[in-house]
């Protein structure tokens, strides 16, 4: 794949995390500085590779799971090269500043964690605490234009009516571990991503933190504060 390619599908994720929409050859035009034509010869060649699609006669393109994959490797594998930093930015202090306010009790301390993740990700927050999985932002969840027809809202509640016990079963052991559509072992067909953090706690050398939401997600952050409150976490208990 060229250079331009990569930028090319990354813009597509980007945009269509923004809009909720497929993404048209016009807009990317505008913001590579070619033309229509060059961008739809691009588009061709990465809808070939089954990287993104055409849904139904819609002139746009979306992203598909392979195309979301590709995308999240190279995002790990960024992060992997950079060297290790402090995040400065506003949300991961939000979070700090929450957590450490009860940095004495590890129950409250994952829960607020996870509720920060709510709040800066508009996505359902999960957490293991012990022997129990904490839920937040459900509603987040299912107000997503992908989780309002019915056949991804029982796929979609499948997976977290079992998302505990596969925890336990899968153990993820990477710091962070992200899951796109049809790489869920249950709800396959939900057209959702679990991305969870994988951190040392009283409870467990394998609690988790992460959280659930549509495929189309804005993944540099998402990724970004999954990991850091994972870190965080580990660190503060």
């Amino acid at each position: 794949m060229t250079e331009r390619q990569k930028q090319i599908l990354a813009a597509i994720i980007e945009q269509h995390a923004e809009i909720a929409a497929p993404v048209g050859s016009v807009m990317l035009a505008k913001l590579f500085g070619v033309s229509s034509a060059t961008i739809r010869s691009e588009m061709a060649r990465l809808e070939e590779m089954g990287l993104i699609e055409q849904p139904h006669t819609s002139a746009g393109r979306v992203p598909t799971d392979a195309g979301y994959r590709f995308y999240v490797n190279a995002l790990n594998e960024a992060h992997e090269n950079e060297a290790p930093a402090q995040l400065s930015d506003r949300s991961a202090r939000a979070i700090e500043a929450r957590v450490n306010t009860h940095s004495d009790r590890a129950d409250r301390a994952i829960r607020s964690a996870v509720d920060s993740l709510v709040d800066l990700t508009q996505n359902l927050g999960i957490a293991t605490i012990g022997d129990e999985l904490y839920m937040s932002g459900i509603g987040n969840l299912f107000s997503q234009p992908e989780f309002l027809q019915g056949d991804h809202v029982q796929a979609v509640a499948r997976l977290l009516d079992n998302l505990e016990p596969w925890l336990r079963e899968a153990a993820p052991n990477e710091p962070l571990n992200v899951y796109i559509g049809a790489e869920n072992p249950i709800g396959k067909a939900s057209g959702a991503t679990l991305i969870i953090s994988r951190f040392r706690s009283p409870y467990s050398d394998n609690s988790y933190i992460g959280v659930l939401g549509p495929t189309r997600q804005s993944y540099a952050k998402v990724m970004r504060l999954v990991r850091h409150a994972g870190a965080m976490l580990e660190e503060i208990l």
